[in-house]
């Protein structure tokens, strides 16, 4: 957040030392979905810090100015006195619980515009405790001031005569949009980019110029300041309560190995499909959604290539008016079914967001497929991301049971969904006689019951996705339910 109190531009010499960059295999490894609470690696600042956190910043910061609102974070700056100061605010931090070395650091966010505003989401080094700063070094991902429709990418630290030291970027961006930010961090480089195009770099292999502060852990900061030295003091006060809403933020690091090709699916990529229709979508990124989405309807894509048995995160990239939606996610036209979910009201059709549930699917190659079991909902792109591997163990032979054929069973239903205790069980048949086995979603059997009536006590389960599995005589039916 300090701001060019030095222009310091690199030595033209390092041109000759960039290299084009390099596909790495990005493994996610954290995360804040911000679904319905605030993760507990967060913490708050509170007040105004010295001198107004070194900038002489106008508002105390308050953790009361941070609450999540339909599955976002929303840090939101007031005009009202507190603490001998005439604005509130919200900056907080992961100091303590959670930084990285190198590493994607991404972050999604559509942030206020008018004079006087400063939202940043950006890192400091783990050791400011002890040399202070700009010695820690400073990697701003996004920062934007006043109404400009631009954001800046800038590191600080003190350079090697001892220097404090700054190189900035910058690029268009209409800033109250959503847009993802974000940078690529590694031995030789950083590199900012708005929406994955790339608008900034700087080269720090070796500790040139004294950049060694680069090659130490970050941990990771979202604020809103009002005023400030790099916006000024001229503060429009039609501009407030003024709210930052922060989608998510994710961390990725290198796994090492050649990246899997596949890993996002642009909705409209189908091979086939079944009454749906494709639109120009204004979600960051562009492009197309598919909409017109009925109960029923279904789309097909090609094939992708899961490198090794355990669990995957999928998410979906969702709008939709109403809500009351529910999508399914399957594998090879329908012979393998991996779970449901539930598209929440949006307030429009351009009006997205991301859900996901986490599935276990066996190493190979399959052709994923989205069915529609209600409709009323736009999908804009699949994301598949590998968060483990397993043995083939219990998770293998629960795969097997799931995902051979399944006999529909007469109207086998389970409520409620998600459930706390009791799980109720409807159905035509007798469940006399049938077994009942519940498996996490690790593939580890964690129940298994005799029915002698309809319902199963799941008091004791913690909470999590899990999947039941009945089978009687030749009948096998696999419901999943979320506790």
């Amino acid at each position: 957040m300090k701001k060019f109190l030095l222009a310091c531009l690199l030595a033209g010499s390092l041109t000759t030392l960039q290299k084009n960059a390099q596909a790495q295999n990005w493994q996610l490894v954290w995360q804040d979905e911000f679904t319905n609470s605030i993760g507990a690696d967060w913490v708050f600042e509170t007040g105004n810090g010295s001198s107004g956190w070194g900038n002489n910043e106008l508002q105390y910061y308050r953790g009361e100015n941070a609450a999540i609102e339909n599955g976002q974070l929303v840090i939101t700056a007031k005009r009202e006195s507190f603490g001998g100061f005439n604005y509130t605010s919200a900056r907080m931090k992961t100091q303590g619980r959670r930084s990285w070395k190198y590493g994607k650091i991404e972050a999604r966010i559509k942030m206020p515009a008018f004079s006087g505003i400063w939202p940043a989401f950006w890192m400091l080094g783990d050791n400011i405790t002890t040399v202070g700063w700009p010695d820690c070094g400073e990697i701003d991902v996004m920062e934007h001031i006043n109404a400009e429709n631009r954001t800046y990418g800038t590191p600080h630290w003190r350079d090697h005569n001892n220097n404090y030291a700054s190189y900035g970027g910058n690029t268009f961006c209409t800033v109250t949009d959503y847009h993802v930010y974000s940078i690529e961090w590694d031995a030789n480089y950083i590199r900012w980019f708005l929406d994955g195009t790339k608008f900034h770099e700087m080269y720090i292999g070796g500790g040139i110029n004294g950049t060694s502060e680069f090659h130490n852990n970050h941990f990771l900061l979202l604020n809103m300041a009002v005023g400030g030295n790099w916006p000024g003091f001229n503060i429009d006060l039609n501009g407030f309560p003024a709210k930052m809403y922060v989608d998510y933020v994710r961390v990725y690091q290198d796994a090492g190995g050649n990246p899997q090709p596949g890993t996002t699916i642009q909705a409209e990529s189908y091979t086939s499909m079944n009454g749906v229709q494709t639109e120009a979508t204004t979600d960051a990124g562009g492009g197309q959604n598919v909409g017109w989405i009925d109960a029923n309807d279904w789309m097909a894509y090609g094939a992708v290539n899961f490198p090794t048995t355990g669990t995957y995160k999928i998410e979906y990239r969702v709008a939709s008016l109403n809500g009351g939606g529910r999508l399914s996610l399957d594998l090879n036209a329908g012979s393998i079914v991996l779970g449901q979910l539930d598209v929440p009201a949006t307030g429009g059709w351009q009006n997205w967001t991301t859900i996901s549930h986490n599935v276990h699917v066996n190493a190979g190659t399959y052709n994923p497929g989205i069915f529609a079991v209600a409709g009323g909902w736009n999908l804009n792109w699949i994301r598949i991301t590998p968060l483990s591997t397993a043995r083939v163990t219990q998770s293998d032979m629960v795969n097997n049971l799931i995902n051979n054929p399944v006999q529909a069973g007469k109207g086998f239903t389970i409520y409620p969904n998600p459930v706390r205790q009791q799980l109720n069980i409807l159905s035509g048949e007798s469940l006399t006689g049938g077994l009942i086995r519940i498996f996490d979603i690790n593939g580890k059997q964690v129940l298994t019951a005799r029915p002698a009536g309809n319902q199963i006590n799941v008091t004791k389960l913690p909470p999590g996705m899990y999947t039941l599995v009945f089978t009687k005589n030749q009948t096998r039916i696999t419901k999943e339910f979320v506790k």
